[in-house]
């Protein structure tokens, strides 16, 4: 029952968010075949997933990609090819194994159906993947998820003791002090005062938490913001400089403690 409670909590952060996804959303969440990545296709163990490789040689730091609600779509790869290009080796995981939404109907399916506990033994192995590459500092891993994957990146840091840094993006939130004090990595997060599923209040008193716990957290908070507002493809939540901000804060935090 707790792991179909904790599903529905995982779904219903983007099923509530509807009208901020907005309607064109589906129609650019499928995969568009004229966009070309310079990743490829790996799998390890039971799962696969997008991996994009920096040009440079040598050991270098690494991030976990996770998905959207909509799966492992062409905006999720762009996100992966844009951390390799800044140097890190890059996995998103594919937690859908496969499938794509085009629809928010398909991506609530989706998103409801994914058993949580197979969702986080996939990131572990991903984790594992990379920190077992002769190319990645297995010290120096990271996580950045959005939306349903928001979540799971946090889940991840909470399973993983291991990762160096999380990025949760109006993700799903814990409250417990047990779960909290789980947590060993510095933690960002970047919400919308408009997300209607993951209200204001709520987000601060997860940071309040974390700071009451003794972890390392920057949280920001943006007005005007909904649910999803990093997405250029989600035409009616998109906020161009709120993303561009978080994309800033994103890749200085990264610096930081994967680089420093």
């Amino acid at each position: 029952m707790r792991k179909l409670m904790l599903a529905f909590a995982f779904a219903f952060a983007c099923q509530a968010q509807q009208h901020d996804h907005g309607a064109a959303a589906p129609a650019t969440a499928a995969p568009t075949p004229s966009i070309a990545h310079a990743g490829s296709s790996v799998k390890y163990g039971d799962a696969n997933g997008y991996l994009s490789l920096p040009k440079a040689g040598g050991k270098k730091p690494a991030i976990i990609v996770i998905q959207e609600w909509w799966g492992l779509n062409d905006w999720v790869k762009q996100q992966s090819d844009r951390f390799a290009s800044q140097g890190y080796v890059a996995l998103a995981a594919d937690l859908y194994r496969g499938k794509v939404a085009t629809t928010m109907e398909e991506a609530h399916e989706l998103s409801r159906g994914l058993p949580e506990d197979r969702a986080i033994n996939d990131l572990k192995a991903a984790f594992k993947y990379l920190a077992a590459r002769s190319d990645v500092d297995p010290k120096r891993i990271g996580v950045i998820g959005w939306c349903m994957g928001g979540g799971y990146s946090l889940g991840l840091a909470l399973n993983e003791p291991r990762i160096a840094a999380t990025v949760m993006n109006y993700g799903r939130l814990v409250s417990d002090p047990a779960t909290i004090a789980r947590l060993k990595s510095p933690l960002m997060g970047n919400f919308g005062a408009e997300d209607r599923g993951i209200p204001a209040a709520d987000v601060k008193a997860f940071d309040a938490a974390l700071k009451k716990a003794g972890k390392s957290s920057d949280i920001k908070i943006y007005d005007g913001a909904g649910h999803a507002f990093m997405n250029e493809t989600n035409k009616q939540g998109y906020k161009a400089d709120a993303a561009a901000d978080a994309q800033k804060r994103i890749d200085a935090f990264f610096a930081s403690h994967l680089r420093g």
